[in-house]
């Protein structure tokens, strides 16, 4: 970084991250290292741009996990951008290391194991090393685990690198905003699969309208976070930023704007389906427009577009061929869910376990948003690095609950746990206690590596427990870090639908977990899905709008989700499980 490069919050939480990820490596203190990470989740959940504001000459808004020796190191990194913590450290330990910790399966402690006693400091030699099978021979892996890491830095070596769709935002909003105010600029929208909302983005496709004289390919160039140009012309450019995320920009007649759109959107699939029903009325459809022979009938807009081939216009959510088409052509669309429709949200943590904030701030910041109930929902004794809340704690803060219902108006708390399922598929706690409560949510937070069969039959028979009521992040994984454990969702679902309990959708962009694919199976088979923000902070709320984003991809519709219910209904509706 060069103290005139944009730094965004993402940058700082990056350093963060990669800071405890070398302490770890290097076996340091682990409550240092959890002092950085939580850090860096606190930069992640914080709304606004925290360099804006001090480069502004406000003072740091209180954080948590933030204190004075932190907010040193903030100040610098946006004030030089670079880290004398990080950069003492990278003297320290080779620099490959931490990139080895993001290959699904392997965490801090166990590169550590490898560089120690492999010597593996690369990907290239973390792949040597499992095809030759040498990975198995070190204490706690094994040859299913070497199997999983070779697979997956195969994958990784083969794809190259991709963005959360949270992350990517971090640098496709600021970078959309400095765009639109350059002169003769009309609009600039990002396409591709960022505008799909897929989970995660390898680059980002720009769209523009602007005067012919605009400076726009020239700014473009020069935008404080381009790392380098890979190519610059009249009509398209292509930068890499400093955060290695490609972008493309076009400039396009508005004319042929919505047909850039579209194309440019994808997916590739869609595109050429559409194409094809283009192709039967004699039309020809490109990022140009819609021809008939040569003149241009459609263009300006999607609808424009979709119309010509017979069609409404199909939200980019959807265009993945997966009966989309069809349904447009019957008139079936759904009409999607948006954030507007959600009430509550049943998935929140506070500071009695591992959450940053109090009960009373977490409902007031719900409130705030418009929300109308929250389920308090602490982890259990058993998770004991989350501080989880045995049957005495619960019980005090089921009382704490009650009385700020007296107190609060707008906003109702609903009682609730999220309780571990244990190996043999027994929940965390006795049934006298959970049947104390609104709802519970229950989790797999160990054993991942069982196999699909005992995963499988793990869950089902928490499930069947008397009071069972939700399934969060029903595989467990974390994108670009874990990959999920091994169960037979489709089982789940149906069990789900006799049960009649509930799957989440959890809205964390680090999960939004579950898949679409299985938020459609869950449609179908009439299993209605919670849209949570497993919130531990009162930023982390506007996470609820990466879970919407993931639901339209699912085909869901206001009626397919639990907290679009009217709190009365949604109170049946638990009762039902409890």
């Amino acid at each position: 970084m060069s103290v005139h490069t944009p730094i965004h919050n993402e940058d700082i939480a990056a350093v963060f991250d990669e800071i405890a990820d070398l302490l770890e490596i290097g076996d340091e203190n682990p409550f240092r290292v959890r002092a950085y990470r939580n850090a860096a989740l606190s930069l992640r959940s914080f709304g606004q741009d925290i360099p804006t504001l001090l480069k502004q000459g406000e003072a740091l808004p209180k954080l948590p996990g933030i204190g004075k020796e932190l907010e040193t190191k903030i100040r610098e990194i946006v004030e030089t951008g670079r880290s004398t913590a990080l950069d003492e450290l990278h003297r320290q330990i080779p620099a490959g290391l931490a990139a080895l910790t993001r290959i699904p399966g392997l965490g801090p402690r166990r590169v550590h194991a490898l560089h120690r006693h492999l010597g593996i400091e690369t990907l290239d030699q973390l792949r040597e090393a499992a095809e030759q099978g040498r990975i198995r021979t070190l204490p706690g892996f094994g040859a299913k685990t070497e199997a999983r890491v070779l697979e997956a830095v195969r994958a990784r070596l083969d794809t190259g690198r991709r963005f959360r769709l949270a992350t990517a935002m971090q640098y496709a909003e600021p970078l959309t905003k400095y765009l639109q105010q350059i002169p003769g600029v009309s609009q600039v929208v990002v396409a591709g699969s960022y505008r799909r909302r897929m989970e995660t983005v390898g680059d980002l496709d720009l769209l523009a309208t602007a005067a012919a004289k605009s400076p726009i390919m020239e700014r473009f160039a020069a935008y404080g976070e381009v790392q380098e140009v890979l190519s610059q012309g009249p009509t398209r450019s292509t930068v890499i930023l400093r955060s290695g995320l490609q972008v493309d920009l076009r400039v396009v007649p508005k004319a042929s704007f919505g047909a850039a759109l579209h194309y440019f959107t994808g997916s590739k699939a869609h595109s050429i389906a559409i194409r094809r029903l283009a192709q039967r009325r004699g039309l020809k459809i490109n990022e140009y427009g819609v021809f008939r022979g040569e003149k241009r009938i459609a263009g300006k807009t999607e609808e424009e577009v979709y119309r010509a081939v017979g069609l409404p216009c199909i939200p980019p959510e959807l265009r993945e061929d997966r009966g989309e088409i069809t349904a447009a052509r019957a008139g079936r669309l759904p009409a999607l869910v948006e954030l507007a429709h959600l009430r509550g949200d049943l998935h929140v943590h506070t500071k009695a376990s591992d959450g940053q904030h109090t009960l009373r701030e977490m409902a007031l910041a719900a409130r705030d948003l418009g929300l109308e109930y929250l389920a308090i929902t602490e982890h259990s004794q058993r998770l004991t690095v989350a501080r989880g809340l045995d049957a005495e704690r619960l019980t005090r803060q089921m009382e704490e609950i009650d009385r700020l219902n007296e107190e609060l108006d707008g906003i109702t708390l609903l009682k609730g746990i999220e309780v571990d399922i244990l190996e043999d598929g027994r929940l965390d706690l006795p049934d006298k206690v959970l049947g104390r409560l609104d709802l519970v949510v229950a989790s797999v937070h160990s054993h991942f590596g069982l196999s699909r069969e005992r995963q499988t039959e793990r869950v089902l028979r928490a499930m069947d427990r008397p009071h069972f009521t939700l399934l969060a992040h029903p595989t467990g994984r974390l994108l670009e870090e874990r990959e999920p454990y091994d169960i037979d969702l489709e089982r789940i679902i149906r069990r789900a639908r006799e049960r009649g309990c509930f799957l989440e959708l959890n809205a964390n962009p680090r999960r939004l977990d579950i898949t679409d694919i299985y938020c459609q199976m869950a449609k179908a088979e009439g299993v209605l899905v919670s849209i949570n923000s497993d919130a531990h902070r009162t930023t982390d709320f506007h996470n609820l709008h990466f879970g919407i984003g993931q639901a339209r991809r699912g085909w869901l519709e206001p009626a397919n989700v639990l907290n679009t219910r009217p709190l009365q209904e949604l109170r049946e509706l638990l009762r039902r499980t409890m």
